[in-house]
């Protein structure tokens, strides 16, 4: 299977469990791989054989921009489930990096990372 990979991605959100994460917002990092075929573009050199990259990044960013969870393991499943629905992909691999959640100590940052099938989604 092909893969379509999006490293780096960067959003500014309000996801946390505590009120100030509500309230103050954070950066937020997310990476994708996506899985499809990708024969047809890769002859055709058409955009219509493939998915619109832009389209894929304005996906992303809604979910983290505008939406609000508590948990980022519940942000990093509804962008996999999102694209999974949106976009012909047969799986989607998500990474969403929080480097600033407030735990007391030293560390570069945690993330959670999700990998899901289309089948996953019952679509």
């Amino acid at each position: 299977m092909d893969k379509i990979y999006f490293n780096g991605m960067s959003f500014y959100g309000y996801h946390g469990v505590f009120g100030a994460e509500a309230e103050l917002g954070q950066r937020f990092f997310v990476d994708l791989t996506l899985s499809l075929d990708l024969s047809k573009a890769g002859a055709s050199d058409d955009l219509n054989d493939t998915v619109n990259y832009a389209e894929i990044f304005s996906c992303v960013q809604k979910i983290v921009e505008d939406e609000r969870y508590n948990l980022v393991e519940k942000l990093t499943a509804q962008i996999a489930e999102r694209l999974l629905v949106q976009f012909p992909f047969s799986e989607a691999k998500v990474k969403v990096t929080k480097p600033n959640p407030p735990i007391n100590g030293h560390y570069e940052s945690v993330a959670i990372e999700m990998t899901r099938r289309r089948e996953d989604i019952g679509s």
